[in-house]
């Protein structure tokens, strides 16, 4: 099989996670007036506690599924076998798990009937094969099919979901949204397997190998859930989970432009690792910090720099204190990016599943800890607070297990041009805030802001933009 075009991967996964979080993002303004700061706040808890048992039944066989497939992308038979031991096994965790569901959230309490309209997000979950296309470095296939999907989804919400009591439609439309998504990936099936045929299926086997991967899974997946399930939990207000919920949707929007690159990295890194392509592996990680700085120092500093106008013109009256929250968290896309880097893109793929685990798991300690003092102190602003301070833990940890491996100083090297420029950046954009207001002044921050940017990138010849502008130049001379 050909090699995948990198470039090309990164911009088909890019459209999917980006769409994947715009969509609901172009609709949070509406939802924001529509559902309330309450509303977007159960929204969020009921759907972090459905994502729990989700997390518990897929078992970490996306990571363990992906790196697999890319293992053996040109061995049909193994690739085969490999996929219908995980789709079963899988099918039978997630079985489990919606037993588990039914009888702890579903038959009573005052969040039973989103409970249940949320049990189809467990169903999605059984049919989600999207790790198969990931692992052979196909990604248009997850986009085209999913953007209808989501495109439907959307307008579906505009059309039915007309005020508070209308919670449970919209949980609806984004539960069988996911669920139509996973399905539709099947049809592509037959492509890959037709004429394969495949003796001694043996799920067993794979149970010691998925357990190792599950733990660093599910420890990354709790310490990306606890700050919105502890908020729930200790905090009464369910507008104050509401507050944190939006702030949480921009940014990771924003973080998806830095980290969609891991995506689509992780099966090459796999396969790199698998052929004991040493060097490349490190060029890879140059090129990913590279273009984790070049990303994360102009979003980090224009969001804190729109936040005061964007906010109110974009969520509406009673958001005020998201423009403190999203000011406070901005630095998670950097520490997010940089353990992305480290953790998905190099440890996981080279099987350092040990210290990838360990990072995660001090990190939710530390998350714990600081959520439980924080919250009870200053609400959804101390879990913003805990949130930043957690992932620069999991990211110390993470460097000191790889600083025999990377040239970490040279890796740091790459960021202070990227830094400084993004220091100019932000007085270019305060300057333009300081002589006007309201959407002009967005409009015209982000446009300034990105000139000033990249312009400067440009004239002072930074390799890695002319890298990007010669490789686009390339493709529109081959159109």
């Amino acid at each position: 099989m050909a090699k995948k075009s990198i470039v090309k991967n990164y911009l088909y996964n890019l459209t999917y996670q980006i769409l994947t979080l715009l969509l609901p993002l172009v609709t949070a303004s509406y939802l924001a007036r529509v559902l309330g700061a309450t509303g977007n706040g159960i929204y969020s808890y009921t759907y972090t506690i459905v994502n729990y048992f989700v997390l518990f039944g897929s078992l970490g066989i996306s990571m363990y599924g992906q790196r697999e497939i890319a293992y053996v992308q040109n061995n049909k038979t193994k690739k085969k076998r490999i996929f219908i031991e995980l789709v079963v096994f899988r099918f039978i965790t997630i079985a489990i798990a919606s037993v588990i569901y039914y009888f702890s959230f579903m038959k009573q309490g005052e969040y039973s009937p989103y409970y249940r309209i949320l049990f189809f997000e467990l169903i999605a979950a059984a049919f989600d094969i999207s790790w198969f296309f990931q692992g052979m470095e196909d990604f248009k296939k997850t986009v085209i099919r999913n953007i209808a999907v989501r495109l439907i989804s959307v307008g579906l919400i505009f059309l039915i979901v007309k005020q508070e009591s209308d919670l449970n439609k919209y949980l609806a439309i984004y539960a069988f949204a996911d669920l139509i998504g996973n399905i539709s990936l099947w049809f592509y099936l037959p492509k890959y397997f037709k004429g394969v045929k495949v003796r001694h299926i043996n799920i067993i086997r794979q149970i010691p190998t998925i357990t190792l991967l599950f733990i660093p899974q599910i420890a990354n997946k709790v310490y990306n859930m606890l700050d919105t399930t502890m908020l729930g939990k200790i905090i009464a207000d369910k507008a104050e989970t509401g507050y944190y919920e939006q702030s949480q949707k921009i940014i990771r929007v924003l973080l998806t432009l830095v980290t969609s690159l891991g995506t689509v990295l992780v099966p090459r890194m796999a396969n790199m690792f698998a052929r004991g392509e040493k060097k490349q592996i490190n060029e890879c990680m140059k090129k990913s910090f590279n273009f984790t700085y070049m990303l994360s120092f102009p979003i980090m500093f224009g969001l804190i720099a729109i936040s005061k106008d964007f906010v109110p013109l974009f969520f509406g009256p009673g958001y005020t204190k998201v423009i403190v929250l999203m000011d406070i968290i901005t630095p998670i896309i950097l520490l997010m990016g940089i353990s992305n880097i480290i953790g998905t893109q190099y440890l996981l793929p080279t099987k350092r599943q040990k210290e990838f685990t360990i990072s995660v798991v001090m990190g939710v300690v530390v998350n714990f800890i600081l959520n439980y003092i924080m919250i009870n102190l200053w609400n959804s602003i101390g879990a913003c607070i805990a949130t930043v301070i957690s992932q620069l833990v999991v990211d110390i940890i993470q460097l000191h297990y790889v600083r025999n491996e990377i040239n970490l100083k040279r890796m740091f090297r790459l960021s202070y041009k990227y830094f400084f420029t993004g220091i100019i950046m932000f007085a270019a954009c305060m300057l333009v805030q300081a002589l006007l207001s309201g959407v002009i002044c967005i409009v015209t921050q982000i446009i300034v802001g990105a000139c000033v940017y990249f312009g400067i990138l440009i004239y002072f010849r930074d390799p890695f933009i002319y890298l990007l502008i010669n490789k686009v130049r390339e493709k529109l001379i081959r159109i």
